[in-house]
């Protein structure tokens, strides 16, 4: 009996946690890494480095591949469409993906299928910018369609005066994407996963908590959301993931918009295992990383359930301890139930370095949880326990 070998394209944290799940299941992961320090590499025993913009490393790569998946969006789609005519089973394909590697596709394709979009346009200079922004009102968030994420390619404009600051980027990429600014309460995502025959799961949606643009905190499933906004949402993330034609994971962040339409606007979609979705390593009976890989090679999909009545993730970047392991037994012993996940990079300011999942026996529990994870990630990131601390990192003296 022979077992299937995926190969993903990209090195980081999500490929180095997609192999535990494919160790469990006997499948043969390699990886295609940008260097030979990256984060999956270390996990990956199969991990030969190349440039995913190089479409002969590509084909390279490929060879004895039952499936080829990604750790991000940025492969060129023109290369993904030369893949499948090689023969190359490419999961998600090019037509899907595009919606994720492109802002103003996405947003075209939302309004397509009538799912509740902000105002938005492609603006082809500062005149149109100028000329959106009097239409809907100040401010106007300004996207970089292709190569933005965690806040990156992403621009406050507050007034006609700061418009005209803008030539740099239209000179560096046009047309761009001008949306409307969302007032909203919260955040949120919705995370399914749908196989090439079209089955699809969708956990629950959870509220999650951006600091600086990166996703700091999340809680599962979301708390005192309405059932009808809940629904809709789950279905709306079901809906793009069958009308694109989406395989392996996605997960589709929206912004609460209470009283308003459907309660959710949508905001970016992702088209594999998200940030937002890390908290099913230790909280659901499938993690998102094995549900990815079940996805793409079309098997049955897992179970979503919430193991327990809240789960909270907490991400903690690179501070002033460099040595992360020197602050496990403290971290460990202040919370013995928290799962400590690192993603073996090396330590910078600011830097994605890993996350603690923490499961509450009930939602009553929530504030205890989200605080008790906190400690935990504080204490990594620091090297020292903290005095006192809360939810959102934030932190006092006593």
């Amino acid at each position: 009996m022979t077992f299937p070998v995926i190969g993903v394209v990209g090195g980081g944290q999500l490929a180095r946690m997609m192999a535990p799940a494919a160790t469990a299941l006997g499948f043969e992961l390699r990886v295609l890494a940008e260097g030979e320090d990256v984060s999956a590499v270390s996990a990956v025993p199969t991990s030969p480095v190349g440039d995913y913009k190089d479409l002969d490393a590509l084909l390279e790569f490929s060879r004895g591949l039952d499936v080829m998946t990604f750790d991000h969006e940025h492969v060129p789609n023109d290369h993904l469409r030369a893949l499948q005519e090689a023969g190359v089973n490419v999961q998600p394909g090019p037509d899907a993906l595009v919606h994720a590697q492109d802002k103003l596709v996405m947003r075209a394709a939302i309004d397509r299928l009538e799912l509740p979009n902000p105002a938005w346009a492609s603006v082809a200079d500062v005149e149109a910018l100028v000329a959106f922004g009097e239409k809907t009102g100040w401010p106007v968030v300004l996207k970089t369609p292709r190569g933005g994420y965690d806040g990156k390619g992403v621009r406050m404009v507050g007034s006609a005066e700061e418009a005209a600051d803008t030539a740099d980027w239209f000179a560096a990429m046009t047309p761009l994407l001008a949306e409307a600014k969302v007032e909203f309460s919260r955040e949120l995502s919705a995370l399914v996963a749908r196989t090439p025959d079209g089955e699809s799961r969708a956990w629950p949606v959870v509220h999650t908590i951006q600091v600086d643009g990166v996703c700091d905190e999340v809680i599962a499933p979301a708390q005192d959301i309405p059932l009808e906004v809940a629904a809709a949402a789950e279905d709306a993330a079901i809906r793009i993931a069958n009308e694109l034609g989406v395989t392996g994971v996605m997960a589709v962040e929206l912004f609460e918009t209470p009283g308003v339409g459907s309660g959710f606007l949508i905001n970016e979609l992702a088209m594999r295992p998200h940030n937002t979705g890390h908290w099913t390593q230790d909280g659901s009976v499938t993690s998102q990383f094995e549900q990815h890989l079940r996805a793409v090679l079309n098997l049955p999909l897992g179970a979503t359930d919430v193991l327990g009545q809240v789960v909270v993730m907490k991400n903690f970047l690179g501070g002033e301890n460099q040595d992360l392991f020197s602050a496990y037994p403290l971290a460990m012993a202040s919370e013995p139930a928290a799962k400590i996940h690192c993603y073996g990079k090396a330590v910078r300011p600011g830097r994605k370095i890993g996350h603690v999942n923490l499961v509450g026996a009930a939602a009553s529990d929530v504030d205890s949880v989200r605080q008790r994870a906190t400690t935990v990630a504080n204490i990594i990131r620091d090297g020292r326990a903290p005095a006192r601390t809360a939810p959102g990192n934030s932190e006092e003296t006593v």
